[in-house]
């Protein structure tokens, strides 16, 4: 029960790595509200855990006004927020990827967590807190034909760290997870196609031989959220098997 009656708002938390992590703070006591774009999958898992489901477009700043609202109406001030909410393009070279897509990679992966920030911070910055950006290891050892995936993660990565050291005086921590490519609704999209032979190629790649799991990064964010990290922050934690030594 590390983090008992700690409130904890987590985004694209219907699925994936979201979920794993919504599931464990639910474990170690947290109240949280499961947030979605798909609102249905979001409830669903609420339901599930014991919390809050709600339908949210991150890309959308008053739709994060209104999260954060309700959170703190049914739930109490927020102690933890996990910017996990992301897309990627498919695997293609750099020049055809559209700007439509490219748009949509900047409105999720980094103008969410901009909007986020802003729209937080005041509010948590009376008791502290801790900020969790879900990253990936694409920002530390990039795949070609990922590139405007690669970099947006590379920017959560150095917002992060900027974050953590202009926010550390009012007592909110600000750390990032990196994954590999994990058994997610994204694996896919990241392989571009899904077969026996692309998976072996893929986990070649992993010395520990798997791909990252949803309980590894919910135990990641459990540590990042709780005390017994209270000296950390700006931290980009790997949770990648060896992927980028």
């Amino acid at each position: 029960m590390r983090l008992k009656d700690k409130v904890a708002v987590v985004t694209g938390a219907a699925q994936g790595f979201g979920e794993g992590i919504a599931r464990r703070f639910a474990e170690e006591g947290a109240k949280v509200l499961v947030v979605d774009l798909q609102g249905d999958k979001a409830d669903a898992v609420a339901a599930q855990i014991g919390g809050i489901g709600m339908g949210v477009n991150v890309a959308s700043r008053d739709a994060l006004e209104a999260m954060f609202d309700r959170a703190e109406a049914e739930l109490g001030p927020v102690d933890i927020l996990v910017n996990n909410a992301g897309v990627t393009h498919l695997p293609q070279p750099m020049q055809d990827v559209t700007e439509e897509d490219f748009d949509r990679i900047f409105a999720v992966n980094m103008k969410a967590i901009f909007h986020a920030a802003q729209l937080l911070v005041p509010r948590m910055a009376e008791r502290g807190g801790a900020v969790i950006n879900v990253s990936s290891t694409a920002a530390i050892s990039p795949r070609p034909n990922l590139t405007w995936y690669n970099a947006s993660k590379g920017w959560v990565n150095t917002v992060t760290q900027s974050m953590a050291v202009e926010l550390a005086p009012k007592g909110i921590r600000v750390n990032a997870i990196c994954p590999v490519a994990g058994e997610t609704p994204l694996l896919q999209s990241f392989m571009g196609q899904d077969t026996p032979e692309v998976r072996a190629k893929f986990l070649s790649t992993i010395p520990i031989g798997r791909f990252t799991t949803p309980q590894d990064i919910g135990d990641a964010a459990v540590f990042l959220a709780s005390p017994e990290s209270g000296m950390v922050t700006g931290l980009c934690m790997t949770v990648d098997g060896g992927r980028c030594i």
